[in-house]
């Protein structure tokens, strides 16, 4: 059946100058910059063919509407007093987990592909596009395959969190098609110092008892939870089953975080009951063995702003393309064709960075090991400091109308800052950064390797990269971590897009982020090179 077009012509007015509704896009096939990172990567191309294109569909835009306008309810009690420690959510949230979890956004990573990690991080770049939510309790159980790995775990936890299923269904993990995990770490008292957690464990035969409470427990419908506790021989790490072969668990939902964005995904305050629960790694540990994860969902934390931003921009073309002022469409307007170009390259940077990194994810060999573990940190770094101020450039572009909720800039300024605070706020991730290269030899050496391998390829280059190591190598202070942390991202950023084939996109990311070609703020480049930006990045317009 054919939709009808809404009526232009009202009583008191006609209706001119307004964008028409995009209709279904694909956010594979109208995504070159995507398309030609990934040509050749051995990532599974026609997955993301597939997935980009069902993101894309103008009912799955009205569907993250829904979940969004429709976070999840806390059922404590059923009808006569008996606790479920349940949420509902909407069926548009449920539509969005049984789409992702069929492509592969959890598993594709743990399937043997040559490009795993690369494939995955391109999925968390689309659907970040569309329903940002629903990606938490994918990316944590994405990120826990590798914790679990080789735990004395009863039942095939590791099979049913790879399974392609979707299963909401509030049993117990050994009668489910699918499984997922989610996380609860932080306690009021500790924040991101989590030797400071107070939750206990005690023996319990093979398994353990735990006692606590924690802070924030993301996606608490999740199968099961990794946390922290202490045992007589310190921190460990444990996997907590939400649900039990002879009933619920002893996890207590206390209240659901009223958060300012994210809102279709559920996060909350938890209390431990005596939980039963498996040990993960060596007993007292627990950090390291955690660290594990934590590792794995930095990398989509830096993927996640960069579909952020593809998503802003891409309705700011929409709006410059079709609507105009002074007798010129918004477009054609030479300082608005400034600011689009600007917030390309932010774009394009971190997107570049951000593949770049999951590809070292990909690699077996010490030196790529090493890379991820500096890298991924960068990468998040600035990824997530660019993403809110894109975002804000990309509503004002629309003005009134980006501020309302009948587009999808609102949601996506909610969501823009939650990927910096996650896994470790900026300075956390900047001081990781210098912990990294001061304990880790190999880290700097192949993060020096990574800088290098763009040597030749551009003169601003060359020197910002000199300049660089001037400072560098003379040692770091604490308080200039994120002075190292953002040079050396935009840096590596600089050196992705030169790798990629020098061109001018390349050429203004350099001479505007490194060679000082800019202003503070976004729009403040010279007309030329947005020029070159615009025509490499932007289809023409009539």
């Amino acid at each position: 059946m054919t939709a009808l077009e809404a009526t232009a012509g009202l009583e008191t007015h006609e209706v001119l100058n307004q964008p028409v509704p995009p209709g279904d896009r694909d956010l594979w096939r109208d995504d070159p910059v995507l398309r030609t990172a990934l040509a050749g990567s051995g990532a599974d191309l026609e997955a993301l063919a597939r997935y980009g294109a069902a993101l894309g569909r103008a009912e799955l835009r009205e569907a993250a509407r829904d979940a969004n306008r429709n976070p999840p309810e806390l059922r404590l009690f059923d009808s006569g007093g008996r606790r479920l420690d349940e949420l509902r959510f909407h069926p548009a949230y449920h539509r969005f987990m049984q789409l992702s979890t069929a492509a592969g956004y959890h598993s594709i990573a743990w399937e043997g592909g040559a490009a795993g990690h690369l494939s995955h991080a391109a999925m968390v770049y689309l659907a970040s596009q569309v329903e940002p939510g629903h990606c938490c309790p994918l990316t944590m159980t994405h990120a826990a395959v590798p914790v679990i790995a080789g735990a004395a775990l009863p039942g095939e936890w590791r099979g049913l969190l790879l399974s392609r299923q979707y299963d909401p269904s509030v049993r117990p993990v050994a009668e489910k098609a699918g499984a997922t995990l989610g996380m609860a770490m932080t306690e009021k008292q500790g924040g991101s110092d989590l030797r400071g957690s107070t939750t206990r464990a005690e023996r319990d035969g093979e398994a353990w008892r735990l006692t606590g409470h924690k802070w924030f427990c993301s996606a608490p419908m999740s199968d099961g939870f990794l946390t922290l506790a202490q045992t007589g021989a310190g921190l460990t790490c444990f996997l907590v089953p939400r649900w039990l072969q002879d009933g619920r668990n002893g996890i207590r939902i206390q209240r659901l975080k009223d958060k300012l964005g994210n809102r279709s995904n559920g996060s909350a305050e938890i209390e431990y009951h005596r939980a039963l629960a498996w040990q993960l790694g060596e007993e007292g540990r627990g950090i390291r063995t955690i660290v594990e994860m934590v590792h794995h969902t930095r990398l989509d934390t830096a993927m996640a702003p960069a579909g952020l931003m593809q998503a802003a921009l891409r309705e700011a073309q929409h709006w410059t393309t079709q609507r105009s002022a002074f007798q010129r469409w918004l477009i054609d307007q030479p300082l608005m064709r400034a600011v689009l170009a600007d917030l390309a390259l932010d774009w394009q940077g971190s997107l570049a960075l951000g593949l770049s990194v999951a590809r070292a994810f990909d690699g077996t060999g010490e030196t790529d090991r090493a890379f991820a573990r500096i890298g991924v940190a960068l990468a998040k770094y600035l990824a997530n400091k660019l993403c809110p101020l894109v975002v804000a450039e990309a509503m004002e572009v629309l003005g009134g109308m980006g501020y309302v909720e009948d587009t999808p800039l609102p949601m996506l300024y909610r969501e823009a800052p939650l990927n910096g605070i996650w896994e470790g706020s900026g300075n956390v991730i900047c001081l990781d950064a210098l912990r990294t290269l001061a304990r880790e030899p190999l880290a700097g050496e192949a993060l020096g390797a990574r800088l290098d391998a763009a040597a030749g390829l551009d003169r601003a280059y060359d020197a910002a990269l000199a300049a660089h190591r001037a400072r560098w190598g003379g040692g770091l202070a604490e308080a200039e971590a994120r002075w190292f942390a953002e040079r050396s991202a935009l840096l590596l950023a600089a050196a992705a897009l030169l790798q990629s084939g020098p061109g001018p996109v390349a050429e203004a990311f350099v001479a505007t982020r490194l060679a000082g070609e800019r202003g503070r703020l976004s729009g403040a480049i010279p007309p030329k090179l947005a020029e070159s930006v615009l025509a490499a990045v932007l289809p023409p317009t009539d």
